[in-house]
């Protein structure tokens, strides 16, 4: 990969600028860095988004980011002469933000169900729990809204069951979260090859005759290989990677990594607070289970059971506003035409739902029992979306979006 890194980097945010340890697709010659195309919306955290010139296809651009990156997915932008013009229909890659690429989206997240890949299971997982409090949530506030319905013990023993079991499906979720994390692909991804377009006459790169195609054997990314979880992708990386990048997968980062790296990381702090979060919300799962809810007292419930549900619901709340300004160009610029600022936002809601149902529960009067119980509801509900989209996000590894590719002109920010 060429950049040009000019004196002035000292001088440079540090969203502005890679630490040459951790410059995405350094090895590949074919992508040019943009160097006034690196950007984070907070200027003392590592950069979230940068952009490449592809010099075989000079109207297509890769847009890198850090949750792409992690993901496993490779987003590219075509100018929109391009996309529109019929007769580059069989060079340029087809964008995949039309309704019937939904469609085809939404089948293939009812027929594709690759478990080798993290990214999906962090997704699927975080569903199956959003389900379970879904019906925590009936469990234990339809019997408030209509009592003819409730049978006996159901908020005992279906909402503390379930209560159990979805705080420990978000556990197991926030782990995998965090092992996607500490194993994102370090040296980067392009993920894309040119092939030989059908029609093609000339066999000159520099007319866009060649048709620039997925290429999932030349991904280094680890979620399209079904041998392991988290680690080597299907190519493995080259020689001139270091032997740190090129190893199958960690627990947890080094300490030298943690201190220069991944306290500087967006995605990093947010899948920690989601993993602490969880790790004390669990507690009030393990407390509600029947036989200890029941035989608590007030003081002991309130420490045992709602305070862990206020920290916890904390600790979504911030990992949720992590995982939007991740997204986000800027920190006050919201980001609506990227689905991972949907996801952030829909787990920020349900962060919110789990911290206020806590604040209700402290007090004991009815009507605050009733809040409290709404709150679980609509928090469920709001957890649910976010994990769906999520889903959906994570099984499109090669989107494809219309912007601007003109020299002097800026690509759209947001997207993908």
């Amino acid at each position: 990969m060429q950049s040009t890194t000019g004196a002035a980097t000292g001088s440079l945010k540090r969203s502005e600028v890679f630490h040459p340890a951790h410059e995405p697709l350094r090895h590949d010659p074919a992508l040019n860095l943009q160097q006034d195309r690196i950007s984070g919306p907070l200027p003392f955290l590592n950069p979230t988004k940068a952009q490449f010139r592809y010099e075989s296809r000079p109207d297509v651009r890769f847009k890198w980011s850090s949750r792409n990156n992690r993901k496993g997915r490779h987003a590219i932008v075509v100018g929109q002469d391009q996309a529109n013009a019929s007769s580059n229909q069989l060079t340029t890659p087809h964008v995949t933000s039309s309704l019937n690429d939904i469609l085809r989206g939404v089948w293939r997240m009812l027929t594709y169900y690759p478990i080798w890949d993290i990214s999906f299971d962090v997704a699927y997982v975080f569903t199956i729990g959003s389900v379970i409090w879904v019906i925590n949530a009936f469990f234990v506030w339809l019997p408030l809204v209509q009592p003819d319905s409730e049978f006996r013990n159901e908020e005992l023993y279906g909402g503390g069951i379930t209560a159990f079991v979805g705080a420990t499906v978000f556990e197991f979720g926030s782990l995998l979260l965090m092992a996607e994390a500490v194993n994102e692909n370090k040296s980067g991804c392009f993920g894309w090859a040119l092939e030989q377009a059908l029609s093609h006459k000339g066999g000159d790169d520099e007319t866009g005759d060649r048709k620039l195609e997925p290429s999932k054997l030349q991904c280094t990314h680890h979620h399209l290989n079904k041998r392991n979880l988290v680690g080597k992708g299907i190519r493995h990386v080259s020689k001139e990677e270091s032997a740190s990048e090129a190893r199958s997968w960690v627990w947890w980062p080094s300490t030298t990594n943690l201190k220069t790296h991944y306290v500087y990381d967006l995605g990093f702090l947010a899948s920690f607070f989601q993993l602490c979060g969880a790790t004390v919300f669990w507690i009030s799962g393990l407390t509600a289970l029947p036989g200890i809810y029941n035989r608590m007292s007030r003081p002991i419930t309130i420490i045992f059971y709602w305070t862990p549900q206020v920290i916890g619901g904390l600790g979504f709340i911030i990992s949720g506003t992590l995982f939007m300004l991740e997204t986000q160009s800027k920190w006050w610029k919201p980001a609506p035409r990227t689905l991972g600022w949907w996801i952030g936002v829909w787990n920020l809601i349900g962060g919110i739902g789990f911290t206020i149902c806590p604040a209700f529960g402290y007090d004991t009067s009815s009507w605050s029992q009733y809040q409290a119980c709404l709150s679980t509801f609509w928090g469920s509900w709001a957890f649910l979306i976010g994990s769906v989209v999520q889903w959906y996000e994570c099984l499109e590894k090669f989107p494809v979006e219309v912007g601007s590719t003109d020299k002097d002109s800026a690509i759209a920010e947001d997207g993908t």
